[in-house]
């Protein structure tokens, strides 16, 4: 059986929050260029972690294709709140770019997987 669009995408994010686990680091790199700073946004990045691998594992093993959908809504929701409150904490032009290229771009393409699992039903 070929997976769906969502399924693809919350395995991709399921990969992510493994990444943020086990490098939380990533997050104040991206932020700030200041190593004082950067370990405060560590445990923003944890959370990141758990969060999104509850959310993908909803979404993976949902029980039906609405349950599914909300499990990918709620997805995009997180991913529009990442952008407005870390967006704001970036201290330079190339990395708010960064946290809304990230945000938005995972917000669009997991839009994109509802709509496209949608037509496919």
């Amino acid at each position: 059986m070929t997976p769906s669009y969502s399924q693809i995408m919350s395995a991709a994010t399921a990969g992510y929050a493994v990444f943020a686990l086990a490098k939380p680091r990533h997050l104040g790199t991206a932020l700030t260029k200041s190593p004082l700073k950067q370990p405060e946004y560590d445990l923003v990045a944890r959370m990141f972690g758990p969060r999104d691998l509850a959310l993908s594992a909803l979404a993976l093993l949902a029980p039906s294709p609405l349950a599914r959908d909300h499990a990918m809504i709620a997805r995009v929701v997180l991913d529009l709140s990442d952008a407005a409150l870390l967006t704001p904490e970036a201290r330079t032009r190339t990395a708010k770019a960064k946290v809304l290229g990230a945000t938005l771009t995972w917000a669009s393409l997991n839009v994109a997987a509802i709509v496209a699992d949608r037509k496919d039903r």
